[in-house]
C-alpha cells in the first residue's frame, strides 16, 4: 500500500510539472518580460556597498541557504544580478529559478536564466553583473557559462556550495582575451584567460599566478 502510495504522490507531481512546461512559477520578485527574465531589487538578504566585492561575498552564503540550493542532482540553481542605481553604490537583486523544468530524476546538469532586467521601485538600474549557482560542490564556470553569446553584461559571478567563487570579464566584441578570477582570501587571483578566438567557445587557457 505504501509503494502504490508514493507512487501515486510521484505520479501526480510529475503531471503538476507537466503543465508547467516554462518551469518553476513566476513569483513577485521574478517574471518573464518580452521572453526574458526580469529580478526585483534590492534583496533585502545582502547589504549594499559602495565596493562590489563586498556584496559579492555575501551571495554564495545567503544563496546557499534557499530551497535546494545544495541539492546537487537534485537541486536548484538560482540566478540573479548586481546593478546601481547610478549612484556608486551596489545592489544584489532577489535569485530567481527560472529556466528549464527540474525533473523529479537526479540531473547531471542544471540551469537557470540570467535576467535581462533588474525592477527597483526607486529608480532606473544599471546592471554590472549576473551571478548564479550551482548546486554541488568543487563546481566550476562551465565552458556553456563562458561562451560570449552568453554574455550579456560586464562580469559573470558564479559559485558552488562550497563558496567557490569565479568571476569572468568577457570583454565582449574586444580584441584582448577575456579573464577568468577566482576568489582566494579576499581577493581575485586570475586563473585563466579566453583568448579572442576562443571566446564563442568560452575555452580557457590557464596562466600561473
Amino acid at each position: 500500500m505504501r509503494r502504490q502510495w508514493v507512487a501515486a504522490f510521484v505520479a501526480g507531481w510529475l503531471v503538476a510539472c507537466a503543465s508547467t512546461p516554462e518551469g518553476p512559477v513566476e513569483g513577485t520578485d521574478y517574471g518573464y518580460r518580452e521572453g526574458f527574465v526580469w529580478v526585483r531589487g534590492p534583496w533585502d538578504a545582502i547589504t549594499p556597498s559602495t565596493d562590489v566585492d563586498v556584496v559579492i561575498d555575501q551571495l554564495c552564503p545567503a544563496v546557499m541557504r534557499l530551497p535546494r540550493a545544495q541539492g546537487r542532482e537534485y537541486g536548484q540553481e538560482y540566478c540573479g544580478a548586481i546593478y546601481s542605481l547610478g549612484n556608486g553604490t551596489y545592489h544584489a537583486s532577489f535569485p530567481s529559478t527560472l529556466g528549464p523544468l527540474l525533473k523529479a530524476i537526479p540531473e547531471r546538469e542544471k540551469r537557470c536564466k540570467p535576467p535581462r532586467f533588474v525592477d527597483d521601485a526607486r529608480g532606473k538600474t544599471v546592471v554590472l553583473a549576473d551571478y548564479h549557482s550551482h548546486p554541488w560542490a568543487d563546481s566550476r564556470m562551465s565552458p556553456a557559462d563562458r561562451m560570449e553569446a552568453r554574455q550579456r553584461f560586464s562580469i559573470r559571478i558564479q559559485f558552488d556550495t562550497k563558496c567557490r567563487v569565479m568571476k569572468l570579464v568577457p570583454y565582449v566584441g574586444e580584441v584582448r582575451p577575456g579573464e577568468l578570477y577566482e576568489r582566494r582570501e579576499q581577493r581575485w587571483v586570475r586563473i585563466g584567460i579566453i583568448k579572442p578566438e576562443h571566446k564563442a567557445a568560452g575555452i580557457v587557457t590557464e596562466v600561473s599566478e
